[in-house]
């Protein structure tokens, strides 16, 4: 299976929700209506959207471990524990009509942006130190970047984010 297209198509995709975290963020500070109306649409079907996150997240996580064969390290795992839940949890939400989910969403989505973010540092400052280089995959091997910034671990920082930003409100 030729997937030669997938690291360009998810960068493009991590570049096009960096450009909604900041226009989301902008809607709290700028009082414009059209980016008010923006944030109102997403914060009411924040449990979709959240849901279309994750379960993105894991099954590109997959196809890159089981299709691809590119083999997770230690901190990949770690972020997968927190992403994979996820998706179960907005899965339920969605068909229970549920709404009172956030304190476990958030829970999940802060540690899991927190390792994301501690893996993304590793990679991109080369702290081999601060990695565990006896593993099979050391932290700091960066299979894909694209626009000279956007890894894995900052995909799946991006993700969090933005199920962060998704489930603050209620």
């Amino acid at each position: 299976m030729n997937l030669d297209f997938l690291p360009g198509f998810l960068g493009l995709g991590t570049l096009l929700l960096h450009i909604l975290i900041v226009l989301f963020i902008l809607s709290f500070i700028v009082k414009i209506k059209s980016l008010i109306e923006l944030k109102k649409y997403f914060l009411d079907n924040s449990n979709l959207f959240s849901f279309l996150i994750a379960v993105s997240a894991t099954i590109i996580s997959l196809i890159y471990s089981e299709i691809l064969l590119l083999a997770p390290c230690n901190l990949c795992w770690y972020q997968r524990v927190f992403i994979y839940p996820l998706s179960i949890i907005f899965l339920i939400a969605l068909i229970k009509k549920e709404t009172k989910i956030r304190i476990y969403t958030l829970s999940l989505a802060v540690i899991g942006a927190l390792i994301a973010l501690y893996h993304y540092l590793i990679q991109m400052f080369n702290l081999s130190s601060f990695c565990d280089l006896t593993s099979a995959v050391p932290c700091n091997t960066i299979y894909i970047l694209e626009f000279g910034y956007i890894t894995i671990p900052l995909m799946s920082l991006t993700a969090f984010i933005v199920i962060i930003l998704l489930n603050l409100k209620k």
